[in-house]
């Protein structure tokens, strides 16, 4: 556990947490929300694969979500689409947060480099695994909403996300 004193934004958050992984002997590095939305249950399967990055993805046949509204589910999937559309990757699930990485992509990405610090932070890295030509693959997970607390999604973020995308696509890093 990581304890931050200082809101500094999610993308910083998720850097933070991967340099202690990586300060010490993980060969492999969970990300997934505290709040059981992602089921700990499906964690053999992300990490059963040969693949360097491996996405839970709600986008994929057998993926899904559940207790969102039709404005969560359009905003998530419209999300993907967008990105995927201006970044031209395969991936369906962009903007997901239950991933497995194998230390050797976090250590190629050059973490203090990331330009993303709130949601966009999801979709840069893995634009950045496939560029430098890592293996990403997807296997369907239930997102289940949380039942307690809310979203911390604004029009902030959003906004940032639909800007941070081309800035991305045209940042010149691999």
């Amino acid at each position: 556990m990581l304890h931050r004193t200082a809101k500094d934004g999610l993308g910083r958050a998720y850097a933070a947490g991967f340099e202690r992984a990586l300060a010490g002997a993980a060969e492999l590095v969970v990300q997934m929300d505290a709040d059981f939305s992602h089921d700990p249950a499906r964690l053999p399967v992300l990490l059963g694969t040969d693949a360097d990055v491996v996405l839970g993805s709600r986008y994929v046949p057998g993926g899904g979500t559940v207790h969102w509204g039709l404005g969560r589910r359009l905003l998530s999937r419209g999300g993907s689409v967008y990105a995927r559309t201006i970044l031209g990757i395969p991936v369906r699930d962009l903007t997901g947060g239950f991933k497995c990485f194998r230390r050797k992509v976090l250590e190629a990405l050059d973490l203090k480099a990331v330009h993303s610090n709130g949601y966009a932070f999801q979709i840069e890295l893995t634009y950045r695994a496939i560029r430098r030509g890592f293996k990403v693959v997807e296997v369907p997970i239930t997102f289940v909403d949380r039942r307690v607390g809310k979203s911390k999604m604004s029009r902030a973020i959003v906004l940032e996300a639909l800007w941070m995308v081309w800035k991305i696509r045209f940042s010149g890093q691999p």
